[in-house]
């Protein structure tokens, strides 16, 4: 009998399935088992891969996307990336609307990646017509056989993590799980996997990660949109200046609100300790972590769950830059530690 040659049609197929894995070294002083979903696993190296594959499937299913039609999406790069990704397997035309503070390595990545890449300015209200908001919005009125993904605002963004990622945590974890940590940022991710982790057991303590500079805290706590808390910040990925409806607030029990640059170093961190080599918003999660559990928010039963959304290499021009992290200050503690190059000649 012979052999058949084992393997996958394409990348699309190692959307998922990403490993659940045990921090030791960095946790060592904290109380209670934590463990990290890697998603940098995913072929895309983010979670973005999830909801890009399952929204487009979905648009297929129903008749709104068609051959030779144009994707057309708000990103910060990382969902950008996925749907460019999904575009080349599928056939589509990929057009990104993307915020200037995502790293010149995700915007690289994006051309790369065959997508038409519009740059817009990262620190306007979301309603100015330069935001990448308004910008993806205008473009798919003008551009006919278009498809506006709309991450923020669209529901399936919440499916896809409540048809995947939370079966996955809740099997890896045989039903142990007593508390979710993850950035918020469209909400999709979190709001998913609590969805249906609550619905398999509702004393599991949901917490999300915000940064300063956001509204989504205050908006969890009062439900009131301040637009005073908004002010520019570095982190990617997280926080936001307007509630996306993407986000379920209901079943999110708090937020914990993390630096730029503590979240930095706790990237590095990461890889110092763990050798996970992950991007800025891992970094924040970890951070978060760091002060729920200074807090007294787990005990020595807690087992708990950590996301990590994307890959470092995302991130070389940033946070893994020494001259990038100098200029923005965050190498001013005695706690941090610059590496110098030897060359030997």
């Amino acid at each position: 009998m012979k052999e058949e040659i084992k393997a996958h049609n394409n990348v699309l197929e190692l959307i998922g399935n990403t490993p659940l894995i045990k921090l030791n070294k960095i946790a060592r002083e904290m109380k209670g088992n934590y463990f990290a979903k890697v998603e940098a696993f995913n072929p895309g190296h983010s979670t973005k891969d999830r909801i890009a594959l399952y929204i487009i499937e979905e648009a297929e299913r129903t008749g709104i996307l068609k051959p030779g039609d144009t994707i057309i999406e708000t990103t910060s790069g990382n969902t950008g990336f996925s749907l460019a990704m999904v575009s080349i397997i599928k056939g589509y035309e990929c057009i990104l609307a993307v915020s200037s503070k995502s790293s010149a390595d995700k915007i690289d990545m994006l051309k790369t990646m065959g997508a038409k890449v519009y740059v817009c300015p990262a620190h306007v209200s979301a309603d100015d017509p330069r935001s990448y908001y308004e910008v993806a919005k205008k473009l798919h009125s003008e551009i006919k056989g278009s498809v506006y993904i709309n991450q923020y605002f669209n529901e399936l963004n919440i499916d896809a993590h409540y048809l995947t990622t939370g079966p996955e945590i809740w099997e890896q974890t045989a039903g142990k799980i007593t508390h979710l940590v993850a950035c918020s940022g469209t909400g999709g991710t979190i709001s998913g996997v609590a969805r249906f982790l609550k619905e398999k057991n509702p004393n599991i303590r949901v917490i999300g990660i915000d940064a300063y500079g956001s509204v989504l805290q205050k908006y969890h706590q009062t439900k009131v949109f301040d637009a005073n808390e908004i002010y520019p910040y570095r982190i990617e990925g997280l926080g936001k200046n307007l509630i996306p409806t993407a986000t379920d607030f209901n079943i999110i029990d708090k937020f914990v609100k993390v630096t730029d640059e503590s979240s930095a170093h706790t990237a590095r961190e990461l890889a110092k300790t763990e050798g996970l080599f992950v991007g800025y918003t891992s970094g924040a999660a970890m951070q978060g972590l760091k002060q729920l559990e200074a807090e007294g928010e787990f005990d020595e039963n807690s087992n708990i769950v950590v996301i990590f959304p994307d890959h470092g290499s995302r991130y070389m021009s940033k946070i893994y830059n020494d001259e990038w992290m100098s200029q923005q200050g965050f190498f001013d503690s005695e706690s941090a530690e610059i590496h110098k190059i030897e060359y030997i000649k």
